[in-house]
């Protein structure tokens, strides 16, 4: 029985340890590239301050890196009280992968208002905006959580989360399609412009898919138990969950844009790949 297999895993105390500990690696060797690659780039263009690239970098070794030691310490997080402290120590880098990643299309948002003459001079304030009130949100339903360990505060909390990431797939279609789009009808046919709709084309759809199944996952958990991704006994689930949301976009995009500066860029424009 296919049920009797997924649950004398779920209920195996080695299996837990295996996918955790194998989840830990994981993300510890994002991280690692990740450090890699932001000293890789430090080091090609240290005359330039923290540019948008160099932040992309830093912010995936942080979400990574916390994953790892969330994960390396799987036994003494999930039976932590209150259960606030758990739901803190698994959402938390969620929400920095969000931040992280919008990063990319707030990057191409600016590029397409440059492109268009359009004011972009917003942007910027609107990304930060945006993030300030999700994070205020989020620590709101943490607080009340920790207060009072209420079933529907944390009912609304994974809906919370299910909003966010629907928001950022959304924020990666219209402008990672918007880019995409504007590269096409670009008049001059080159490498680098094929290169260029490639890196974006890709990019665009790793991280839509990513975060519409991160909606999809994380409702159903809300309303399913059985789907419940913040306790220890569904490892499948969460080695499933996790490999599909996180790890394997993050290695992906790491390697789509792994292309370093040029030595002489212009102070203005801060290439993310």
């Amino acid at each position: 029985m296919v049920g009797d297999w997924w649950q004398d895993i779920n209920d195996s105390t080695q299996w837990q340890d295996g996918v955790f500990y194998t989840l830990c690696a994981a993300y510890a060797l994002v991280s690692a590239v990740a450090l890699i690659q932001l000293i890789r780039i430090e080091l090609r263009v240290p005359e330039y301050g923290w540019t948008t690239q160099k932040v992309f970098h830093l912010m995936n070794f942080i979400v990574n890196g916390v994953r790892a030691v969330v994960f390396g310490f799987h036994k003494q997080v999930f039976i932590m009280h209150p259960k606030a402290l758990v739901l803190l120590l698994l959402d938390l880098p969620g929400l920095l992968f969000f931040s992280t990643f919008t990063l990319l299309v707030l990057f191409w948002a600016e590029i397409y208002h440059q492109a268009r003459s359009l004011p972009s001079d917003k942007l910027r304030v609107f990304y930060i905006s945006v993030n300030a009130a999700m994070y205020f949100i989020q620590v709101c339903i943490w607080v009340y959580l920790w207060i009072d360990d209420n079933s529907v505060v944390e009912l609304i909390g994974k809906i919370f989360i299910a909003v966010v990431s629907i928001l950022a797939a959304l924020s990666f279609l219209v402008y990672g399609g918007r880019l995409f789009f504007m590269l096409k009808r670009f008049p001059i046919e080159s490498k680098g412009r094929r290169k260029k709709l490639h890196e974006v084309g890709s990019v665009t759809a790793i991280c839509f898919t990513c975060f519409l199944i991160r909606c999809f996952v994380v409702l159903l958990s809300a309303f399913d138990a059985d789907a419940s991704l913040d306790v220890l006994d569904h490892p499948v689930l969460n080695f499933i969950y996790y490999m599909l949301v996180e790890i394997l976009p993050s290695a992906l995009v790491l390697y789509i844009l792994r292309k370093l500066p040029p030595k002489r860029i212009s102070a203005q424009y801060h290439p993310i790949c």
